[in-house]
């Protein structure tokens, strides 16, 4: 069923992360922006994080919740597969399928499929089939098949050229502000207590705002994020004005 069939999605735009922070790490300010834009964004993060060194599940799930409401979103969920181990049973694929039909989003983001981290790759790989999964209609027919627009890949650990930017400059803040309310995880550790981790230097900050701020240098704006996509981006020409978004 497409979104025209269906009268409209339910959801504008529905991003998915391995963790909770992940999603703020590569693409916060164009959440913001959508969010400040009146569109309709769900988030959802696939684990609690629990394997991390820092932080219980109870921290980070709140840590996750005071998150969205600085970036202003309709909701956010957490599937609570097993972190490092989720996407080896078809239970996980399954799950995903379910929830995609159950949003009817637009247009999906997930991690991109190249990265330090194995759940990431993991997620990328399973979010990719899973979406299109959600659109065929024999695939688990006791519910409708919902087909997205288009799938975009964003950053975390690793970049690549991006198929495209979007201009994050208004709403950088409001990506720092939600980076922030995982203190678990980027507040530098005291003496005898979290553990040191990549996360919790100074630096790990820098490498996110170097890579935006580069982003951003590349468009001829402050801040910007990347993404890639699969399928050709189409323009209306070689004079296409710049869209708002």
């Amino acid at each position: 069923m497409s979104a025209a069939a269906a009268g409209g999605a339910a959801l504008d735009l529905l991003v998915f992360g391995p963790h909770p922070d992940d999603l703020e790490i590569g693409l916060g300010g164009t959440i913001a922006r959508h969010v400040a834009a009146g569109d309709r964004v769900g988030l959802c993060d696939l684990t609690a994080g629990e394997m991390g060194s820092n932080g219980t599940v109870e921290d980070r799930l709140a840590e996750a919740q005071a998150a969205a409401a600085v970036l202003g979103v309709a909701w956010r969920e957490n599937l609570r597969w097993p972190d490092r181990r989720f996407g080896r049973e078809p239970s996980c694929l399954d799950d995903a399928v379910r929830f995609i039909r159950r949003h009817r989003p637009r247009v999906v983001a997930v991690p991109y499929w190249s990265d330090r981290h194995p759940d990431h790759v993991a997620a990328s790989e399973l979010l990719t089939e899973a979406v299109f999964n959600a659109g065929l209609r024999r695939y688990q027919p006791d519910a409708d098949a919902w087909k997205v627009e288009s799938v975009s890949y964003y950053f975390i650990n690793d970049a690549a050229t991006p198929s495209f930017l979007v201009d994050v400059s208004d709403h950088y803040e409001t990506k720092r502000r939600a980076l922030d309310c995982h203190v678990t995880q980027f507040q530098p550790p005291a003496p005898g207590g979290a553990a040191a981790t990549r996360l919790n230097t100074p630096i790990f900050r820098q490498l996110i705002e170097s890579r935006d701020g580069q982003f951003g240098a590349l468009a001829g704006v402050r801040w910007a994020e990347g993404f890639v996509v699969r399928e050709p981006v189409m323009r209306p020409g070689l004079l296409a004005r710049r869209s708002p978004i």
